[in-house]
């Protein structure tokens, strides 16, 4: 739903070996930046990389090219345009060039660039040995009406530990479809509550039985032997459960306590790092099982330094105080060490990585499920950030008010998950979006309804969906950290995957819920996870999700996708990326909201003058954000 990219490709040239030009006439076009630390073109190197598909033509599809020093050092990073690109200025040594593309497997070749000032390179790619698009899991049947009914409101009574409920709805579930792994599944996520460890585990073997990856039935069998001290048993499940969702940090955190039991200290850190990467603040419960890996492997001062930082988030941990404790004794030999540790018990995860009842109406938690990212792909982070960071700077500059059509279905969705029917509402759509001074960001939102009102349903107004990507201008970004996950491929292109979460210690500048008007404001600090297109660095999605519940106005939940495409400004001819669709899930005072959002019929207004412009080609849905108190709260 991205629409068509923007024709004139954007040159990267950044870091320090030269300079990438997608061609000679697309250079000029684009405006090229050189690089910071150009090569004196005497001693320089230019190299013409031609990129084939395995029949030996010219790549199609824009493929994105990684020049690499042989120590993995970045240099340059660009995409192809009709399989070639043109790397300018660098030093004459070896390097090694990575390809990406849509559905073929990474290519790697190293080349030494020392005795020519010119070089032809060719790169053939192979299909990929499963696709880009090969999932990982597979996806579970949908239930019959009634026993998904069921399903919802067992669910809601596991988690509320009304077990004669719980069971009651289950019975219902599993006569409808007694085949259901994730019938199953549930049927021994209450046998466990019921303190019957053998019912439990025994009703999970079945749904990997009819689910062989079945992601948390296996991960229940795996914590379910950890707890019996049994980390042989659990490592295969553990195994399993990677293979069947590899993004997935809770399967690498069960896997470093299971390494850790065992004795083996390497591979425990390999799994603890690993689910750091993955999960990012999320995982940071691991942090205890790292540190006692890292003891056994004699980095006192690395494990010390790790507990440190767990404990500013988790200071009532008892055990890591005790273990922080420990390290900060001084030791003189090996047995001195063991005797400071030896009253410490081994950490362990599985409580805090226990996620045992899915949501019945919410998607997966940002931090539990990423993306597949393609393997072997360089992200520079700084050189995307930069980018995308200018792309918030044209689009703040080329804005002054746009104004929409806006579709918006809303249902109400009840504890068991169930929704309600929908109710369609049509809205005129003003945005106005300005820059008073440097760095303050004015964004303001102005809505009519079709027949006069502008009364949203319950009450509750949803604004802010104009502002989110403004979390990647420079101005925002020092608020976040961000973490590149990779490349992942997104409608037919390739997309840079960007984690991001509010730094505590920052200024949030990007999301708040207000209690009516001229109401107190309250601040929600989101987590979430970009996708900026490797040939333009235009944000084209964006998932937000509040890293904690606000009490103090009953709010539990909050979520947004949103789509963005190009929206092409005939008078300046430039396209505009604006949001296209977005989806918002929240949870106030106990009451839950599904939104979807449209945008069509685009206005755009500028600042010296007024012109019309296009509509996205898939102009489907747009969300503003949701706010508190029946007084209608905005946001």
């Amino acid at each position: 739903m991205v629409g068509r990219r923007k024709k004139a490709f954007l040159t990267i040239l950044l870091l320090a070996c030269g300079g990438f030009l997608p061609s000679r006439s697309m250079a000029q076009a684009s405006g090229s930046v050189l690089p910071m630390d150009v090569v004196t073109m005497s001693q320089s190197v230019n190299l013409d990389i031609y990129v084939k598909g395995p029949n030996g033509d010219a790549l199609k599809s824009a493929a994105v090219v990684t020049v690499t020093k042989l120590n993995g050092e970045v240099c340059q990073q660009g995409t192809t345009k009709a399989g070639y690109i043109q790397v300018n200025g660098l030093a004459p040594t070896e390097y090694k060039l990575h390809v990406v593309a849509p559905g073929f497997g990474t290519a790697t070749k190293q080349i030494d660039a020392k005795a020519s000032s010119s070089m032809k390179v060719t790169i053939q790619l192979e299909p990929s040995p499963e696709g880009i698009d090969a999932t990982t899991y597979v996806e579970v049947a949908a239930l019959p009406t009634k026993a998904q009914k069921a399903t919802g409101k067992a669910i809601e009574a596991l988690r509320l530990n009304k077990l004669p409920e719980a069971k009651s709805q289950l019975d219902t579930a599993y006569r409808v479809s007694p085949n259901s792994a994730d019938v199953n599944y549930l049927f021994g996520v209450y046998s466990q509550q019921m303190k019957d460890r053998n019912q439990a585990r025994s009703y999970w073997k079945k749904a990997i039985e009819l689910n062989p990856e079945h992601f948390r039935a296996l991960l229940s069998l795996s914590e379910d032997s950890l707890d019996e001290n049994k980390p042989e048993e659990a490592l295969p499940y553990l195994k399993r459960a990677e293979q069947a969702e590899p993004s997935s940090w809770r399967a690498h955190a069960l896997g470093a306590e299971a390494y850790l039991k065992r004795g083996s200290a390497e591979e425990a850190i390999q799994e603890a790092e690993r689910a750091l990467e993955l999960g990012h603040g999320k995982a940071a419960v691991v942090q205890p099982v790292l540190t006692a890996a890292l003891i056994r492997r004699g980095e006192r001062d690395r494990a010390a330094t790790i507990l440190q930082g767990y404990l500013q988030e988790h200071p009532a941990d008892a055990e890591a105080k005790k273990q922080l404790a420990s390290l900060q004794t001084p030791t003189q030999n090996a047995a001195n060490e063991t005797a400071n540790t030896a009253g410490i018990a081994t950490p362990t995860v599985g409580e805090a990585v226990a996620d045992a009842l899915p949501s019945s109406w919410l998607p997966p938690d940002i931090d539990d499920k990423p993306e597949a990212v393609e393997p072997g792909a360089v992200c520079a982070l700084d050189q995307v950030m930069k980018n995308a960071g200018k792309r918030m700077q044209e689009f703040v500059s080329n804005v002054d008010r746009f104004t929409a059509t806006e579709s918006m279905k809303h249902e109400t969705i009840n504890k068991w998950g169930i929704a309600s029917a929908e109710t369609t509402v049509k809205f005129d759509y003003l945005v106005s979006v300005q820059e008073p001074r440097p760095g303050n960001f004015a964004v303001e939102e102005y809505r009519t309804k079709t027949d006069g009102q502008n009364e949203f349903p319950d009450g509750i107004a949803t604004n802010g969906l104009p502002a989110m990507a403004l979390i990647f201008h420079p101005h925002n970004a020092g608020n976040f950290e961000f973490a590149c996950e990779g490349l992942a491929q997104w409608n037919g292109g390739l997309a840079w995957q960007v984690h991001f979460r509010q730094r505590l210690d920052r200024p949030n500048t990007i999301r708040g819920y207000r209690m009516g008007a001229q109401g107190t404001s309250y601040r929600v600090d989101l987590k979430g996870r970009a996708w900026i297109a490797a040939d333009t660095y235009q944000v084209v999605r964006l998932e937000t999700q509040m890293i904690a519940p606000v009490p103090e106005i009953k709010l539990a939940a909050d979520y947004t996708v949103i789509e963005y495409g190009p929206v092409h400004f005939q008078g300046k001819n430039v396209d505009m990326w604006l949001p296209q669709s977005a989806e918002v899930y929240f949870d106030w005072k106990g009451h839950r909201f599904h939104r979807r959002h449209s945008f069509s019929k685009y206005m755009l207004f500028s600042v010296d003058d007024k012109q019309t412009i296009s509509a996205p080609k898939t102009a489907e849905e747009t969300a503003p954000k949701p706010d508190p108190e029946g007084a209608r709260p905005n946001l």
